[in-house]
């Protein structure tokens, strides 16, 4: 059945989040920290490992990093692009919005843990490859592996930032289900290189919603999205950053 790895992702995602709740519930507020800052330095290190993954090569017997002007140009046109669109200010918005219809009016920190997870499990080649393979072959065994990854990402982040990390299930529903609806149209973009750029701006991108976790500096992480874009459409032009 197309689009059962999304439907799959999503369901883990809501699941991950009630247990992450009813954990939540007999925990203190110290212990609520530590986990938040445990989850922040998880994501650090997943974003970290993806970039590097993508910048350093094997040059004889040593390392050698690249694409630093890749990544300037990916992101500063991407943060640009952002800022202006504010797309962050549009997903607070939605936030509230369903802080308000969920009955969660009075959860202060509903839209942060909404935002904050929204950004952790969308972000990725994984989402993409994966629903482009269940869109066109039928194929979700990728989401299913990032399914399970998701739960207990969610259930962390939710014992520390609060139940609106269990809804972070629509923005990955929408999005991934777009892809797998649209995966014939997008699957001739996705080549090698388009893939690579974009894993790298990927985990940068999460590296940066673990900063956010662990040091509570507010990176306008939703605003920088648009470099995911900037960084596909850079694989094509004629020349290598």
């Amino acid at each position: 059945m197309v689009g059962l790895g999304t439907i799959i992702n999503s369901a883990a995602i809501v699941v991950g989040g009630v247990f992450g709740h009813l954990f939540g519930k007999i925990l203190n507020e110290r212990i609520q920290d530590s986990l938040q800052k445990a989850s922040g330095v998880c994501v650090l290190f997943i974003g970290i490992a993806g970039a590097m993954e993508g910048m350093l090569k094997l040059s004889g017997s040593s390392l050698s990093a690249g694409r630093s002007m890749f990544i300037v140009a990916s992101i500063a046109l991407g943060a640009l692009v952002g800022e202006i669109l504010n797309i962050e200010h549009g997903f607070e918005r939605f936030g509230e919005w369903l802080k308000i219809k969920t009955g969660n009016a009075k959860d202060k920190s509903f839209v942060e843990g909404f935002v904050t997870a929204s950004l952790t499990v969308c972000i990725g080649a994984m989402a993409v490859v994966g629903s482009i393979k269940d869109g066109i072959s039928g194929d979700y065994s990728i989401l299913v592996t990032k399914a399970i990854l998701d739960l207990i990402i969610i259930m962390v982040m939710t014992c520390s930032l609060g139940k609106g990390c269990a809804f972070s299930a629509i923005p990955v529903a929408v999005f991934q289900g777009s892809i797998t609806a649209l995966a014939r149209l997008i699957k001739p973009l996705m080549t090698d290189s388009a893939l690579a750029n974009l894993s790298l701006v990927g985990s940068i991108l999460i590296f940066c919603v673990g900063v956010n976790l662990v040091w509570e500096k507010k990176i306008k992480v939703a605003n920088l999205l648009p470099s995911l874009i900037f960084a596909v459409a850079i694989a094509f032009l004629p020349f290598d950053l």
